[in-house]
């Protein structure tokens, strides 16, 4: 089958979310010996994640730094932990399939994704991220053009847009690498934001796109069997921390819907995963799988995790 691996920010950082380049590279290879079990079963595989706290490195270099060079805009801050990570990925996975006794070539794009100039995430930023600042400090990155506010006693924290993808760019190389038997590594960090101008150019923009989402329409895009998003739980549950919660193992799409539709998983958690596992489904995936990495070999055949069929 043709997999679309969606790895999350624990799969990027240490056990205790530390994002030093030796936990990066330690957590990073733990996936890969993962994913290369994937590969060892005969399936194709496109590998997309997280990077948030790449990305949150880099923006405390870019206040450290602000007084004295400008800082560097987030479509950047995309790319280069795009390429950082795919590099790091890339090592990684060369090694697992070696172990596994694999030779199969492994290759990792930078990755850019359509949104809409007009979508009206831009006009009312909401997703912070980065950390809190005193105003004093904030100051100097707002006068660089950023959006920061004041969130109390903890300080002010940047806020951005999280535009809808509409388009991955360059699934084009991705399909052509794929079907000559890479293992592909494509739209990192819900790849970067870019939008096109009346005149048909593209202009990067400052926004971040949630990552499944962008997994979801490049599963969808890549005809992909089967979209799994690896997670630090086995199953999505309902009525979380109650004692009637319950794991759910195979749903139907409208079983799904419903239950998201009562706000059952939480949006900074569980939700997004659920919205990207659903649309992939509904846009004609045969199947969507929630689950751990260690897992994530019977969740291909759907026999393990929250598995989400059409019927």
């Amino acid at each position: 089958m043709r997999v679309l691996l969606a790895l999350g920010g624990n799969a990027m950082t240490g056990p205790d979310g530390s994002a030093t380049p030796a936990a990066q590279i330690e957590a990073v290879g733990l996936a890969m010996r993962a994913a290369a079990r994937l590969v060892a079963a005969g399936h194709e595989l496109v590998i997309t994640h997280g990077n948030g706290p790449q990305v949150g490195n880099l923006l405390v270099k870019n206040e450290l730094a602000a007084s004295v060079v400008p800082p560097v805009p987030l479509d950047w801050c995309g790319a280069q932990t795009q390429g950082t990570l795919g590099f790091t990925i890339l090592d990684a996975l060369d090694d697992a399939l070696a172990d596994a006794g694999l030779c199969r070539p492994v290759a990792a794009l930078v990755t850019r994704t359509l949104v809409d100039r007009d979508d009206p995430h831009f006009t009312a930023p909401s997703k912070p991220i980065g950390r809190y600042l005193p105003r004093e400090q904030a100051r100097t990155l707002i006068d660089h053009g950023q959006f920061w506010e004041d969130r109390g006693e903890k300080g002010w924290r940047r806020v951005v847009a999280s535009p809808e993808p509409l388009e991955v760019l360059d699934v084009g190389p991705a399909r052509v690498l794929l079907e000559a038997g890479h293992v592909v590594v494509a739209a990192g960090g819900g790849g970067i934001p870019v939008v096109r101008e009346p005149d048909g150019h593209l202009r990067g923009v400052e926004a971040v796109i949630d990552k499944d989402l962008t997994a979801a329409l490049l599963a969808a895009t890549l005809d992909a069997d089967v979209l799994v998003i690896a997670t630090d739980v086995d199953h999505a549950a309902i009525d979380w921390g109650t004692p009637q919660q319950r794991e759910l193992g195979r749903v139907t799409l409208a079983e799904m819907q419903a239950y998201a539709a009562a706000g059952q998983f939480a949006s900074g958690s569980m939700g997004p995963k659920v919205d990207a596992a659903t649309r992939f489904v509904i846009r004609g995936g045969p199947r969507s799988v929630i689950t751990s990495l260690s897992h994530i070999t019977d969740a291909v055949e759907g026999s393990f995790g929250t598995v989400i069929e059409r019927e």
